[in-house]
């Protein structure tokens, strides 16, 4: 088992380059196995969760080739089995998203139940309620979710509540069904537009994605295509308000500045500077920022995968600030780690109130999951003296290559063996 070891303190500075959006490229690869032409993605990030969801695609006879380092091309014409089902697919919570594919291309699939952060009750009833709405019949037992459907036809759908998954799920099954599909009260972040463009490069007719209503025509087969996958926001974001909490000055480039939107707001709002271009932010913060009130919302509101960075840069920022999470209610378990360094937060029941303190101080800590493990990295990069971020298997699920941008930036950070007295102290050594 890995962790990281960092000595804080140090202002980060330079240029990063942003990978592609992990929740985009999630949906993309499963929406590839609805043809049976090539396709080609780039721009894919190399993470966990997407090397799993390339196992479990070619698990079911795809062919997958890794033609570049971030390209992948994707041949789905012999797949041959419609059970998704192993230790790994287990873990992430975006194996859903080959039910909606499978159904719609094969109306049957059996996938495991989901996995992912643990970071409170994610339900599926939206997805399943999509599904119903389409003609399928879907049964859970054994941990397993199968859906399946003699003809799947076109329904007017209108989501309980907003959500990212079953807005993705729903438009995967339904543009291969029969007739006109409606969807309303969807979820309208970047990454269900670029799912639904995707879809539409390979010839389905998808048009809304973006606004409160998706409208789907049927068509009877998708065919190859070759797309690229936006930037995340969430890594971009990461590494803005890292620059922010350590005083630094980053331009972060292969971005889309619209959104990021709610995060830049809230930066200037602080008092950081933050200056667009085209395709890159400059972010920079050469004083001790203030306080704000944010509360997490759908997109275009401030997205819940940044509150876990936003409360560490609140808690190194002057007055008192809070931060309410409305979309999932156990999202901050990282407070008891962030206590350990020092900080002064209160949470009571969704909301944490942060009283911002001048300094943390490094402590030995344990990532929860992938947004709040990168927080605390941020927190150690900030803190005085050394940090150890342990289970950065859930870092590692959302940020490629994290340590040596962050390296890149001036920042003093390694992975090594949890085990490994000899590479630590190696560490402290040559940082001082």
């Amino acid at each position: 088992m890995e962790q990281y070891i960092i000595k804080g303190g140090k202002p980060l500075a330079g240029e990063v380059v942003i990978g592609g959006a992990k929740n985009a490229a999630l949906g993309i690869l499963a929406a590839a196995t609805m043809t049976d032409e090539t396709v080609t993605i780039d721009n894919l990030p190399d993470i966990r969760d997407i090397n799993v969801m390339l196992q479990a695609i070619e698990g079911i006879g795809a062919h997958v080739e890794h033609s570049a380092p971030h390209e992948v091309r994707i041949n789905s014409h012999q797949i041959h089995a419609m059970d998704v089902d192993n230790e790994f697919i287990r873990k992430i919570r975006a194996s859903y998203y080959l039910l909606g594919a499978l159904l719609g291309k094969y109306h049957h699939a059996r996938v495991a139940l989901p996995g992912g952060c643990n970071i409170g009750s994610r339900p599926i009833d939206q997805h399943i309620k999509g599904f119903k709405a389409l003609g399928a019949k879907v049964s859970i037992g054994q941990d397993m979710i199968c859906v399946e459907a003699e003809h799947l036809r076109g329904s007017h759908i209108y989501l309980d509540v907003v959500s990212v998954g079953a807005t993705i799920n729903i438009m995967l099954a339904a543009c291969m069904a029969e007739g006109r599909t409606i969807i309303e009260n969807v979820a309208k972040e970047p990454h269900v537009v670029d799912v639904a463009n995707f879809l539409n490069s390979m010839g389905a007719n998808i048009k809304g994605a973006g606004t409160d209503i998706i409208r789907i025509t049927g068509v009877p087969k998708l065919h190859g295509s070759t797309y690229s996958i936006i930037p995340d926001q969430i890594e971009a974001g990461t590494f803005m308000f890292a620059a922010a909490a350590t005083k630094g000055d980053i331009l972060i480039k292969n971005v889309i500045p619209k959104h990021l939107e709610s995060l830049t707001a809230k930066l200037i709002e602080i008092g950081a500077e933050v200056e667009e271009f085209d395709d890159a932010v400059r972010v920079v913060a050469s004083k001790r920022l203030g306080r704000t009130t944010v509360k997490t919302l759908p997109y275009p509101g401030f997205p819940t995968d940044m509150q876990p960075q936003m409360t560490v840069l609140l808690a190194l920022s002057r007055g008192t600030s809070t931060v309410t999470e409305s979309i999932f209610e156990n999202r901050f378990m990282y407070v008891d780690e962030l206590f350990k360094m020092g900080a002064s937060i209160k949470v009571e029941g969704n909301t944490a109130i942060i009283d911002g303190v001048e300094e943390i101080t490094g402590a030995t800590v344990f990532a929860p999951d992938l947004r709040a493990g990168a927080a605390l990295v941020i927190a150690g990069l900030a803190a005085k003296g050394y940090t150890m971020v342990q289970q950065i298997h859930y870092v590692e699920r959302g940020y490629e290559t994290f340590e040596e941008k962050l390296q890149a930036l001036g920042a003093d950070i390694e992975k090594v063996d949890v085990d490994d007295a000899k590479a630590v102290r190696k560490f402290k050594m040559k940082v001082g």
